[in-house]
Order: C-alpha cells, then sequence, then structure tokens
C-alpha cells in the first residue's frame, strides 16, 4: 500500500507544480496595452491545429446562428450562440491544445482573437 500512496504524493506534487507555474505564465502576461500586443499570445495559445479547426466550426456556428436569427426574427436563437461558440473552443483548448482557454483572464481580447484568427484563417495568414 505505500507505494502507491507515495506515488499518489509524488503526483499531486507535480500537478500542484504544474498549476503553479501555468498561474505564474499566466499573471506574468495579464496585463496587454492592447490587442496588438494581445494577439501574439492568442495565436500562441492556438498551435495546434485542431484546436484552430475547431475555433473555426464555432465561430462560423456563431455567424450562422446569428444570420437566421436575423433574417428569421426569432431573437431566442442569440442564447445559443455563446454555447456553439464555446463548446468547440473549449474542447480544442482542454483536448488537443492542453491549456486553458484565455477566455478566463481575457474575455474581450479572447472574443476579438477569435474573430481576428477567424479573419486570418479565411485570408490564408493562419494555417487551418
Amino acid at each position: 500500500m505505500a507505494p502507491i500512496v507515495t506515488a499518489h504524493r509524488k503526483c499531486s506534487a507535480r500537478l500542484k507544480a504544474l498549476n503553479l507555474q501555468e498561474r505564474i505564465a499566466v499573471d506574468k502576461v495579464k496585463s496587454f496595452e492592447g490587442f496588438a500586443d494581445f494577439y501574439p499570445y492568442y495565436l500562441q495559445e492556438h498551435r495546434d491545429s485542431t484546436c484552430r479547426r475547431l475555433h473555426f466550426i464555432g465561430t462560423t456556428l456563431v455567424l450562422l446562428i446569428m444570420a437566421i436569427a436575423v433574417i428569421s426574427g426569432n431573437w431566442l436563437l442569440l442564447w445559443v450562440m455563446p454555447l456553439a461558440g464555446y463548446a468547440f473552443a473549449w474542447v480544442g483548448h482542454f483536448f488537443f491544445e492542453k491549456n486553458r482557454p484565455a477566455t478566463f483572464k481575457h474575455p474581450f481580447y479572447s472574443l476579438l482573437g477569435d474573430f481576428a484568427m477567424y479573419r486570418d484563417m479565411l485570408m490564408g495568414k493562419v494555417r487551418f
């Protein structure tokens, strides 16, 4: 039983160290002078192509839902937009990129970053 307890303690200590390192890294970059300073950080947090593709799918769904809501006059559809966008993005971060979405620390810049990355993917500046 002792080896299992020791292994668990070592694993817990490593997780705490990773969480601390992650918090320190986020705290170091928590202040940006503007979106131009934030966007390179945002792109760095989206290095995995699957994560970027999932963001693209989610943003496309958000735009489609918005268009359908405006055309049909069914404004209740607007409530679905955050679910469509965030569900795809967060799956990308948690399962593929393996990092925390920037939304938690920088919600406004992250939303702008998502649309900027979407534009840049459409224009071929950021790979799919």
